[in-house]
C-alpha cells in the first residue's frame, strides 16, 4: 500500500482526550492527524456528560419531558460534530475519518488510506458492557447512548446496574414520570464507594418511587405480549417495557493493530501505561490517555492524562498522579468521592482514621430545607494527612474541591483545621471533621 503522508503524531480517536493532545500538538507547530469514525468529540458531549446533566437539571427544575428533551438536544448540537471538526481545522488538526488499524511501527491505515508517523497516541475511548444474560441478546434493550439521546419516555425502565450511570438514569426517568426499577446483585448502590453515599442515593430513590432490588441478579429475560418479563435470582420477577444495561464499560482496544506494535491489551483491560501515560509497547512512541488505559474512567481524568501525555511530547518529562481525582454521581443530592476509601485502605494495610459530619447540623441546610446527606474525611494515621473524603449532599461537587487539593498538596491537618469556611455553606461541615483528625478540641 502506498503511504499518503508521514504526520509528526496520529492521534486514534477523537475523544476528550484525542481533542486535547491533536490540538495541543497542532499548536504547538506539530504536523497531527486525529482519526474518528463516530463522531468527533468523543462521548461526552453527546451521550454522556452534557445529555445527563441536562436532564438532571430539567428535572431538578420540574419541566416537562418534552422541554427536558429539546434542550437537551440544543446542548448537544443534536449529535452533530460539525463545529468540533471546525475547531481541529482551525487550531491546524487533520481529521481522517474512519477507523484506524496499526500496520507495523510507524504505519497505520485509516479506511483503506495508509499514513506514516513518528508518535501514536491511543485516545478510543470506552464501550457498554452487555453481560451475558439469558434472553437479553433477543430483547431490545439501551445503553447509555439510548437512554441519552432518544425522544422515547419508557412506562415501565429497568436499570441494569446501580453505578454513578445506573444511578443517574434512575433520577432522570423517575422524575419525569417512568416506573423505574433498579438491580443491583452487589446489595448496595454505588459498591466501589464508601457505604454511606450508597445508602444517602438509595434513600433519596425510593423517595421518588424508584425500586431497588438490591442483592438480586438478573437470571433471565422474555418477551412477552405485554412487554418484557424479568426473572431475578432471588426468585422475584419484574415487568418492563425497555431495559436499560448500565452494567460498566470496557476500554475499546480490539482491532487497533496494537498487537504489531508489541502491546499486549487484553479484551476488557486497559492499555498498560507507566506515570507518563507511556504504552507498553516493542516499538517506543506510542502513548494511552482517557477511559482505554482503564485508569481514567471519567471525563476530567482522561483531560488530566491527556495534559501528561501533551507534556511529555512536547519535551517537558511529566508523571500523572492519581491520588485526587474526583469521583461524582450528579444525582440530587451529589455523591462525590476523592481518593482512598475505606475499603482500599483496609486493602493496603493503611492505619485509616475516620471523621464525619452529617449535613442536617448545617445552617445552610436549614436554609436550604435538604438536610440530606454526610461527609466523611479519611485520614493517614501514621503520616497525618488527608488521603481520602467522600460526601453525599446538595452541590457537594462543588463545596468538596478543597478537600480534592488539600489531599493533592498534603497539607497537613494542623492548617486544614484553621481554615475558615464562609457562613452559612455546606462547606462548614468539614470543619468538625477535621478539627477531630487534627486532634484539636
Amino acid at each position: 500500500m502506498a503511504q499518503n503522508h508521514h504526520y509528526d503524531a496520529v492521534v486514534l480517536g477523537g475523544g476528550t482526550a484525542g481533542e486535547l493532545v491533536a490540538s495541543g500538538l497542532a499548536r504547538a507547530g506539530r504536523d497531527v492527524a486525529l482519526v474518528e469514525n463516530r463522531l468527533v468529540g468523543g462521548e461526552s458531549p453527546y451521550f454522556a456528560c452534557v445529555p445527563s446533566k441536562s436532564l438532571l437539571l430539567s428535572a431538578r427544575r420540574g419541566e416537562t419531558w418534552e422541554m427536558a428533551v429539546a434542550r437537551r438536544d440544543e446542548l448537544t448540537g443534536r449529535r452533530g460534530d460539525d463545529p468540533a471538526v471546525a475547531r481541529m481545522a482551525e487550531a491546524g488538526v487533520t481529521v481522517l475519518r474512519g477507523r484506524g488499524s496499526v500496520l507495523e511501527p510507524g504505519r497505520i491505515e485509516v479506511d483503506g488510506g495508509v499514513h506514516g508517523f513518528r508518535d501514536l497516541v491511543v485516545c478510543t475511548g470506552s464501550e457498554p458492557v452487555i453481560p451475558p444474560i439469558e434472553g437479553l441478546a433477543d430483547v431490545p434493550v439501551w445503553t447509555s447512548d439510548e437512554a441519552l439521546s432518544v425522544p422515547d419516555l419508557p412506562r415501565r425502565l429497568v436499570i441494569l446496574g446501580g453505578g454513578p450511570v445506573g444511578c443517574e438514569m434512575a433520577q432522570v426517568y423517575a422524575a419525569f414520570g417512568s416506573q423505574v426499577s433498579v438491580i443491583e446483585a452487589s446489595g448496595r448502590l454505588l459498591t466501589a464507594e464508601a457505604p454511606f453515599a450508597g445508602e444517602v442515593l438509595a434513600d433519596a430513590l425510593r423517595r421518588m418511587g424508584v425500586d431497588l432490588r438490591l442483592g438480586a441478579a438478573l437470571a433471565n429475560v422474555e418477551r412477552k405480549d405485554t412487554g418484557l418479563r424479568l426473572w431475578l435470582s432471588d426468585g422475584g420477577t419484574l415487568d418492563a417495557d425497555r431495559i436499560l444495561v448500565a452494567a460498566g464499560r470496557r476500554p475499546r482496544v480490539e482491532g487497533l493493530g496494537l498487537e504489531r506494535l508489541g502491546i499486549t491489551a487484553t479484551p476488557g483491560q486497559g492499555i498498560p501505561v507507566d506515570d507518563t501515560c507511556r504504552a507498553q509497547s516493542d516499538a517506543g512512541g506510542v502513548w494511552a490517555a482517557g477511559d482505554v488505559t482503564g485508569v481514567a474512567r471519567t471525563t476530567h481524568a482522561a483531560r488530566y492524562q491527556a495534559r501528561v501525555v501533551l507534556s511529555n511530547l512536547l519535551g517537558q518529562r511529566r508523571e500523572a498522579d492519581y491520588r485526587a481525582i474526583p469521583r461524582v454521581v450528579y444525582t440530587s443530592p451529589t455523591v462525590y468521592s476523592v481518593g482512598v476509601t475505606p475499603t482500599q485502605a483496609a486493602e493496603l494495610g493503611i492505619d485509616l482514621r475516620t471523621a464525619g459530619y452529617d449535613l442536617a447540623a448545617t445552617a445552610r441546610a436549614a436554609v436550604e430545607a435538604d438536610e440530606r446527606g454526610r461527609v466523611e474525611l479519611y485520614a493517614d494515621r501514621s503520616r497525618g494527612l488527608l488521603i481520602g473524603a467522600a460526601a453525599a449532599g446538595l452541590n457537594a461537587e462543588e463545596w468538596m474541591s478543597e478537600i480534592a487539593l488539600a489531599i493533592r498538596a498534603e497539607t497537613p491537618l494542623s492548617l486544614l483545621a484553621d481554615v475558615v469556611h464562609a457562613f452559612p455553606t455546606y462547606g462548614e461541615s468539614v470543619e468538625a471533621p477535621l478539627r477531630e483528625l487534627a486532634g484539636h478540641p
